[in-house]
């Protein structure tokens, strides 16, 4: 069994942010690996390991100058990586990140691909479903857990209500949640291992995409970005008897009531 899994390389959470000149998050510093994507690794390599048979590959587009966000997935267990590097790329939406990953991932399709449900640094959760409808394939998203039996997937589908039990064929694409399971620590020996397994970096050009993504394709663009307003301090009454005709006032001056 044969798993693709899309990862996503972001700067440390722990560093400060900032933007660059074009409202873009400033990506020149330290990258690691998005928690979000080793939800996806650890499924995939479970789901190999239980297949008997196959191997895991960790897809990835951004800045091929650090990519020990991607020795990272290697280190827990994945065969090998691709990442897709052009400075032509920056500017990308959603749909043009999805337009190069299935270029990549459509040259050899696997039997499954995992995603996460929405990257920790740009919170569309748009582009798994995207690269779903490129490549042809069923999405099913939000899983809880995944289960591979002959040529067809059951996920418990989580939902505001409980879960729903879906089945589909493969091959098929699916995003996990956070903690659909415990992701592994990198042993040393992973970490050794993981230098000596291919990286492949990749440019628009390779993938025949030059001028239909990056910013020449986009469909969206950020032409300003303002600070959020700080929260006012809200009002504050004390019940004296009135507390209940003071609570309906308040809703009927918000148009609640």
């Amino acid at each position: 069994m044969n798993v693709v899994v899309c990862v996503k390389q972001i700067p440390d959470p722990a560093a400060p942010q900032s933007l660059d000149a074009s409202h873009n998050l400033d990506r020149s510093g330290k990258l690691i690996l998005d928690e979000a994507d080793t939800y996806g690794v650890e499924m995939a390599l479970q789901l190999v390991d239980k297949a008997g048979s196959g191997e895991v590959t960790v897809v990835s587009m951004g800045s091929a100058s650090d990519v020990a966000g991607l020795r990272n997935a290697l280190a827990m267990g994945a065969a090998k990586a691709v990442i897709v590097s052009d400075d032509s790329l920056r500017g990308s939406d959603s749909l043009g990140t999805a337009k190069v990953l299935a270029a990549v991932i459509g040259r050899d399709m696997p039997d499954l691909i995992l995603c996460a449900t929405e990257s920790s640094d740009g919170y569309t959760g748009t582009t798994p479903v995207q690269l779903a409808e490129l490549l042809g394939l069923p999405s099913v998203t939000f899983a809880k857990s995944v289960v591979v039996e002959g040529g067809s997937l059951k996920v418990d589908r989580q939902t505001e209500a409980g879960y729903d039990e879906v089945t589909s064929p493969l091959p098929a694409l699916v995003t996990v949640t956070a903690g659909v399971v415990e992701p592994r620590y990198a042993s040393f020996k992973g970490i050794m291992a993981a230098k000596n397994k291919p990286v492949e970096v990749l440019s628009v050009a390779d993938l025949g995409l030059a001028g239909a993504v990056g910013q020449a394709g986009a469909r969206q663009e950020i032409t300003e970005v303002v600070a959020a307003e700080s929260r006012q301090a809200g009002e504050k009454y004390v019940d004296e008897g009135d507390g209940a005709e003071k609570i309906v006032a308040f809703l009927e001056s918000i148009k609640v009531l």
